[in-house]
């Protein structure tokens, strides 16, 4: 009962928040170019963004139609909203290219997944609701940038969440190590989070955000800053595929990292309610499941952690619906699946420094 009370504030702040960084916009601003060009001034203002200007009808062009798009969607009976955000003069193609990253293709250059156990196979008498935020084992909500390294962010947070959970200490951990050393992976032009695990298995551990901080571009690696861990695994499993109730088990006891098909506009424009859009299974986006439970009209969800910033959805969350008929479960959530193993609450100990 008071996770459950406590998913529903954070919803309700969530709403709130996002109504505080978004530009509302009405029938009249609709009614003519000149109209919409002035809400387009209004939202350039609001939003501090760098995009190519030197096509400005162009990029006006793209904003109107985002404009359009987003007004016809909220028009409908839909369990969620959209809304004007800071990628809103930016087509889907050029937001994809930005901010998504070929999980599938990552996938089928490496081959299938490996096999491994199933820790929570067992796991019986699930809560109705869970939300690790609620219980001190999420950080905040980070910003990967236009940089393709949600891979990495997605395992960041099964790491941080299963370090929480064995050793009662919420670490911020550094994405930008597992961009610039992980060698199986891509770094900005993608990667799968299951390598990222074994690297920081292998590794002896994953060192601090504040230590070796996230500058959202390819680098090369600071062995200075890789061979100052704080925080261990003792490896990773797979959730087996295309299981939600396998997904349920796993995801009551640990935050999971997840890919998901991220593509479509409705994503991309995302504000609050329970998502049920229409998405495929091109995996291109890693995420990470961190609780799950009801809407008010009873609609199941996942709580996913995104990692484009707190402007983005609810303060940086989506809900996304839960129990769907396909097997894969909405936008392919139940495809690839993977969480950390933890067995010791111990972690090394750090140098005697202020910095780290």
């Amino acid at each position: 009962m008071v996770i459950a009370k406590f998913l529903f504030l954070s919803i309700l702040i969530a709403s709130v928040f996002s109504l505080a960084v978004s530009i509302d916009f009405t029938e009249k601003d609709l009614s003519s170019d000149e109209s919409l060009r002035d809400l387009y001034q209004r939202w350039r203002s609001h939003h501090t963004v760098s995009r190519d200007l030197s096509d400005k009808q162009r990029r006006f062009n793209v904003f109107k139609a985002n404009v359009q798009h987003i007004h016809g969607a909220n028009k409908m009976d839909k369990p969620y909203k959209l809304r004007l955000n800071r990628y809103a003069d930016m087509s889907n193609h050029e937001f994809r290219a930005s901010y998504t990253s070929k999980i599938r293709h990552h996938r089928m250059l490496h081959g299938a997944r490996a096999s491994t156990g199933f820790m929570h196979e067992e796991a019986r008498d699930l809560p109705a609701s869970v939300d690790w935020r609620a219980q001190g084992a999420v950080t905040g909500v980070k910003n990967q940038g236009s940089c393709g390294s949600c891979w990495a962010f997605s395992t960041v947070v099964g790491v941080e969440g299963i370090n929480k959970i064995k050793s009662g200490q919420l670490v911020s951990l550094s994405e930008q190590e597992l961009v610039d050393c992980e060698q199986d992976n891509e770094g900005c032009n993608g990667g799968l989070m299951e390598h990222a695990f074994e690297f920081i298995k292998k590794q002896g551990g994953l060192a601090k955000e504040s230590f070796y901080p996230y500058r959202a571009t390819d680098g090369n690696c600071d062995a200075t800053k890789m061979n100052v861990p704080a925080v261990t695994i003792d490896g990773y499993e797979n959730v087996p595929e295309n299981d939600e109730d396998a997904l349920m088990k796993a995801v009551a006891n640990q935050p999971v990292s997840v890919a998901i098909d991220a593509g479509g506009s409705d994503f991309q424009f995302y504000s609050e309610g329970v998502f049920t859009g229409e998405c495929g299974t091109e995996l291109d986006h890693g995420v990470a499941i961190v609780g799950y439970g009801s809407a008010l009209d009873g609609t199941k969800c996942w709580i996913v952690k995104n990692s484009w910033g707190a402007e983005w959805g609810e303060q940086g969350y989506i809900r996304m619906q839960r129990g769907v008929g396909a097997r894969e479960g909405l936008c392919g959530i139940a495809m690839d699946a993977s969480y950390p193993i933890k067995l010791s609450s111990v972690n090394p100990q750090p140098p005697p420094s202020d910095e780290l």
